[in-house]
């Protein structure tokens, strides 16, 4: 591990999950629960990174990434992802990120990308629409 490298990552992390849950803070009645907790674990996250990177990391500069095209075809399939929510819904995108990205990265088992589509969908179904209440964008096949 480089401790600078690891250390700028933290600290900016930590910095970006403390204002995303002071943001969150602000919101009226219990809206803003779930994403202040989702700012203090980042926060969190990112102070253990930067800890661990002080603590136990090497001087030694390390590349970005072993990876460069895996890692931009990652962020070109992030985008496509991104422009399709509002077109398919959230549903459909994330069941076809779900399994098109891990294929394009190498993954050859298709049963168990399409398992982890369903269970993914289903776990967000029941986050967002019966424990939060909250309504994703609708899916193409359900507009009238």
């Amino acid at each position: 591990m480089e401790r600078r490298q690891d250390t700028i990552l933290g600290v900016l992390f930590a910095a970006l999950g403390i204002s995303a849950a002071m943001q969150a803070a602000e919101y009226s009645g219990a809206t803003g629960t779930y994403p202040m907790i989702l700012g203090l674990v980042m926060a969190a996250l990112g102070l253990i990174v930067a800890g661990k990177a002080w603590l136990r990391g090497r001087g030694e500069a390390r590349p970005l990434t072993k990876h460069t095209g895996r890692a931009a075809l990652s962020v070109v399939l992030g985008a496509v992802y991104i422009a399709l929510v509002p077109i398919l819904g959230f549903y459909t995108a994330s069941a076809l990120v779900v399994i098109f990205l891990p294929a394009a990265l190498g993954f050859r088992q298709p049963i168990y990308l399409a398992l982890a589509a369903l269970i993914f969908t289903a776990v967000v179904w029941v986050v967002f629409s019966i424990l939060l209440e909250k309504s994703l964008p609708n899916e193409f096949w359900l507009a009238r």
